[in-house]
């Protein structure tokens, strides 16, 4: 423990954040980060506990308390605060692939279960590890090698998203040659296509792509595995299939009025927003100021989002750059609470209210939050041209059934409507896309994931594995790493007869 009074001497600072009305202007990252010795104050205040709830990753109430990926967060605060940034390197890459990624899109299981934070403020253990992974690319320590010795197997890795770089990343150190299939033009998958640059500046993925690539491991794009490529002659060329491809297949609205124009989903819209950052090179003034997108140009237009959680607040903050004219967020989900209610006790995830940066941009443009809860909707309005002009919507009420089982009905006279330009669908995800599994002939479970034996990574198809989302259902980044890891060391057992991989 490098300050035992450390916890006590300074508090917590997060990093300050650009103001919502001049960050709008464009899709950069808007944060901005502390100074050196800020910073392992920050790391000083770790209290090195007995019990270090904040690596743990264990599910808790069915939650994830801790981190999935059993990061040593107290030996790496430790040396933070020392100002050993490379031996803090050292320490963090045995447990994490990518702490860029996790250190700006992890919701930071590690920090809700800190013990810290049972008493006072939690360790900003995310941002500490940020700071580490940047220091280390800065200087060199990043490893851009390949190993030294190869294997002589060949594994094919499918999507190329967080679970499938992580299970790369470790097949190719041990010595596998590994080639990632990826149907988009850039290899990334959800952290490329899926969250907006505001959030994760695709030039930090392609850094780490490019480490990887000098590592020996091999990007194959706009190619995709079932249609493009078949499952058979992939399984023939490999001595072992990964398949990371994601729970990409949406959660529909199924309601009158669907077939209307301009109701998209999620995922595409953000997509195809990335694709034009990246295509013109940033210059956000092409990006903002077009009407060249397959929906048109939102600017000036009323914007509704369905969905409530992080894709819909992207939504939110993406329309926002476009120049919407308001944007208005339906949740189905009543608020939660502002503090811990005592059925939610510490080290379980803490669930409660958060205004999450879409949303504070909308509070600062347009006055009021944008989201309406325990609210759902009933149709699509259109117009004789089948543009959308509008939806009905009616406020939902939770009640549990005999059995338990929670059920969401209608109160009679909420009924209302409003006007709407474009509709965001981002009600979540329902599995895996079909024609991926269908193509390996693999066993799915009844919620649409690839169906695997109980902390077991091998499919129903022999030599085929699976790890991610399709493997778990939607779920976060760092969970994504986790299982790529972790089928990666499954993947090396069953080429070699054991692993040292660590996991």
């Amino acid at each position: 423990m490098g300050k035992p009074t450390g916890f006590i001497e300074y508090e917590r600072c997060d990093l300050k954040d650009i103001g919502p009305k001049e960050r709008i202007k464009n899709f950069d990252e808007f944060h901005i980060g502390l100074s050196a010795k800020e910073r392992q104050q920050q790391a000083a205040r770790c209290m090195a506990c007995g019990v270090p709830f904040c690596q743990a990753g264990v599910m808790i109430s069915g939650m994830a308390s801790g981190c999935p990926l059993h990061n040593l967060v107290p030996e790496t605060n430790e040396l933070l605060y020392r100002g050993n940034y490379e031996m803090a390197y050292r320490r963090l890459e045995k447990t994490h692939s990518f702490p860029e990624f996790t250190g700006r899109v992890c919701p930071a299981l590690c920090e809700a279960a800190c013990t810290c934070g049972h008493v006072s403020s939690p360790v900003t253990t995310r941002d500490n590890e940020k700071d580490i992974i940047e220091y280390a690319f800065e200087h060199g320590l990043v490893d851009s090698s390949g190993p030294k010795v190869r294997s002589g197997k060949k594994v094919a890795v499918i999507g190329s998203g967080p679970s499938g770089l992580a299970c790369a990343q470790l097949l190719n150190k041990r010595g596998h040659e590994v080639t990632v299939y990826e149907r988009f033009d850039r290899p990334g998958g959800l952290l490329r296509y899926g969250i907006p640059n505001m959030k994760l500046d695709k030039r930090i993925v392609d850094r780490r792509i490019k480490v990887m690539e000098e590592a020996g491991i091999s990007f194959k794009c706009n190619v995709n595995v079932g249609i493009d490529l078949s499952a058979d002659e992939l399984c023939a060329a490999y001595d072992r299939v990964v398949i990371c491809c994601g729970a990409s297949k949406p959660r529909d609205i199924d309601v009158p009025g669907r077939d209307a124009k301009n109701i998209m989903f999620a995922v595409p819209f953000l997509r195809e927003v990335s694709q034009k950052i990246m295509d013109s090179g940033y210059d956000y003034k092409k990006v903002m100021g077009t009407q060249d997108y397959s929906f048109g140009s939102m600017k000036g237009k009323k914007v509704v989002v369905i969905g409530g959680g992080d894709t819909g607040n992207d939504c939110v903050g993406t329309a926002i750059r476009l120049g919407a004219a308001s944007v208005v967020q339906i949740e189905m989900m009543p608020p939660a609470p502002k503090e811990r209610a005592a059925s939610n006790p510490w080290p379980e995830w803490p669930k409660v209210l958060k205004t999450d940066y879409g949303q504070e941009e909308a509070i600062s443009c347009f006055g009021q939050d944008p989201r309406i809860f325990s609210t759902t909707v009933t149709q699509f309005i259109k117009d004789k041209d089948g543009n959308l002009t509008g939806l009905k919507t009616v406020k939902l009420e939770r009640k549990a059934g005999k059995d338990g089982r929670v059920s969401f009905e209608h109160v009679k006279g909420s009924e209302d409507k409003m006007d709407a330009d474009y509709v965001l669908i981002a009600a979540g995800f329902l599995g895996s896309e079909e024609y991926v599994t269908d193509a390996f002939g693999i066993k799915v479970s009844p919620r649409g994931n690839v169906d695997t034996a109980p902390a077991d990574y091998e499919t129903s198809r022999g030599n085929v594995f699976t790890a991610g989302d399709v493997h778990r259902g939607q779920s976060l980044v760092v969970w994504a790493i986790a299982e790529g890891r972790a089928a990666a060391a499954a993947v090396d057992k069953s080429l070699m007869g054991y692993t040292n991989l660590t996991v």
